[in-house]
């Protein structure tokens, strides 16, 4: 005759209260802490990140400060051009 497997053999027994919860309690606690390194990694990515875009934004600023002296440069330029064509089309008109 076989002998069917009592209810012990097949499932394991629940641990105490007080095991299950010195379990839980550790669990949370290392939970707790991936969480705080996380957050330490994300406030030094953050961190880096408004520095970086600090940097940035002086570029853009100074480059939108050389584009405008530029831009100034180029339209001196062309009034220039444009005075000395009128002048030469003037004498151009009183040739005749």
């Amino acid at each position: 005759m076989t002998s069917s497997p009592s209810l012990t053999d097949t499932q394991p027994l629940p641990p105490p209260a007080a095991e299950a919860e010195s379990e839980l309690s550790s669990l949370v606690y290392d939970m707790s802490h991936h969480v705080q390194m996380a957050m330490e990694n994300m406030l030094k990515m953050i961190t880096e990140i408004d520095q970086s875009s600090s940097g940035i934004v002086e570029e853009i600023e100074k480059c939108k400060d050389s584009a405008l002296e530029r831009k100034k440069s180029l339209e001196g330029e062309k009034e220039r051009f444009q005075k000395a064509a009128y002048t030469v089309l003037d004498m151009l008109n009183n040739r005749n």
